[in-house]
């Protein structure tokens, strides 16, 4: 497991790793994956040391998989509730919380820790959308330690390492296989886009083919959509758009179907007006519903991931969930909760 490179930096954003990077951080999380499934301790890899974890938005994978990461590393999680500890705010920009500049906050907790994780989108930046990704890159600045994103509004670069193990795992590698991320029905609108975001970004990363499906007006970061292609090109795989659901099925190896928000609800300024056209735009797409004959039309073999949770009945049906046995395709998405613990665990063993 020795590595260089890595001690010290930020996991703020996969497009800060190249590659080789990131496959060297898989090759890690199989290994302590493995030491684990023996029984075998490496709790001296982050002995007494301390992650600090502060949650703008409530969790329940994210948080847990941190503290027993940690736990299994030989340290030891600190969740902070921002209300409880006045939590900061950018220079001069107020968001939710707020009575401590980022600045004062990151230089305090570097004296005691030796990581901070932060999750932080919607709401607490009034869905400005890269507010809170900002919001992590001013901790980053200031601080002498690393700062992980726990998710924010662009990215989510431990859930996207989490599937990528995942379908490592199934298929023994990434060439060849086919990969789609598509949007899913959700009666609510106040779903960020970093999932998505992320998934399409690590699979094109990867050399993956990769197909992205939606409808339209449920457009990505226009951004991320240039980096997806520029991966493809040169990693060996290939990238598209279709906005067709049932497209986005045939021939697939992998389908992730998830809800985000309509494009509509991150142009400022958000407000009532735009919330009723993102309403308006979703309820038209109730269709964009997995079910069993849609996973009918995958390769065999396929897997139907979800970071979870699921709207159960909207985004998807519980048949095509609960089924993580049998011939055909398969619900991988309890082997990808538990590849949360063992992808954020390689990655503080790197960087702390």
């Amino acid at each position: 497991m020795n590595t260089t490179g890595f001690k010290g930096r930020d996991y703020l954003a996969e497009t800060d790793f190249t590659p080789q990077e990131i496959r060297r951080i898989l090759e890690v999380a199989e290994e302590l994956k493995l030491q684990n499934d023996m029984g075998t301790y490496h709790d001296d890899k982050l002995r007494a040391k301390t992650l600090f974890m502060i949650f703008y938005n409530q969790s329940l994978r994210t948080r847990n998989s941190f503290e027993c990461g940690m736990t299994q590393l030989g340290g030891h999680a600190h969740f902070l509730d921002p209300s409880k500890i006045y939590t900061p705010a950018l220079e001069g920009k107020e968001v939710a919380y707020s009575t401590e500049r980022v600045s004062d906050v990151a230089r305090v907790l570097d004296r005691m820790g030796h990581a901070v994780a932060i999750r932080c989108y919607g709401d607490p930046v009034d869905w400005e959308y890269g507010g809170a990704h900002a919001l992590l890159r001013e901790f980053a600045r200031w601080s002498d330690i690393p700062i992980i994103n726990m998710e924010c509004d662009i990215y989510h670069p431990c859930q996207g390492l989490a599937d990528m193990l995942t379908v490592k795992e199934n298929f023994g590698d990434f060439k060849g296989v086919n990969f789609t991320m598509s949007w899913a029905y959700s009666p609510s609108v106040h779903k960020p886009r970093a999932v998505p975001q992320s998934a399409i970004l690590y699979a094109t990363m990867m050399g993956m083919n990769v197909t992205l499906a939606h409808p339209k007006g449920m457009e990505l970061d226009p951004k991320i959509i240039s980096q997806c292609e520029s991966y493809a090109e040169n990693e060996g795989g290939s990238f598209r758009i279709t906005n067709d659901f049932e497209d986005g099925f045939k021939g697939a190896d992998v389908v992730y179907p998830k809800a985000w928000c309509p494009t509509v609800f991150f142009k400022p300024p958000v407000g009532n007006d735009s919330e009723e056209e993102a309403q308006a735009i979703v309820d038209q797409h109730k269709d964009w519903k997995t079910t069993s004959e849609h996973m009918e039309m995958c390769n065999q073999n396929a897997l139907y991931l979800h970071c979870l949770p699921a709207d159960r009945g909207h985004e998807v049906n519980n048949d095509v969930m609960d089924k993580t046995e049998g011939p055909g395709w398969r619900s991988a998405i309890f082997d990808e909760a538990e590849n949360r613990l063992h992808a954020q665990k390689a990655i503080m063993s790197l960087i702390m």
